[in-house]
């Protein structure tokens, strides 16, 4: 990890640390299209619903990981809020964990 680039999308942080880090400016979706575009190569993003959400919206989303815990809850975020545009997606791959997660693996489906 540590020498693989990294780009954080930050409204707080000034200084990164970590090796390889780059802090995204003020507009982090069209860094991010720019990243996509040059690298060629798998971009993962881990953590921010709200940037995931600016991502999906402006179709920079190409495949979703989704981790179902066993686990029940009454509230919390949501990741497709309302007012978003839905999405199509086709299930490609789905594997068990030890621990009862899944990982369920989506791709953009080609009906839009």
């Amino acid at each position: 990890m540590n020498a693989m680039p990294k780009y954080v999308a930050s409204r707080t942080l000034k200084d990164l640390s970590w090796a390889n880090s780059t802090l995204l400016g003020a507009d982090p979706v069209a860094e991010i299209s720019r990243i996509k575009a040059a690298s060629g190569s798998e971009t993962v993003v881990l953590g921010s619903g709200e940037l995931l959400g600016s991502l999906i919206e402006h179709d920079l989303v190409d495949e979703y990981r989704l981790l179902v815990l066993p686990l029940l809850l009454g509230s919390g975020k949501r990741l497709f809020a309302d007012g978003r545009t839905p999405r199509r997606l086709k299930l490609t791959a789905t594997r068990p964990t030890p621990s009862g997660v899944l990982i369920n693996t989506y791709h953009r489906s080609a009906e839009g």
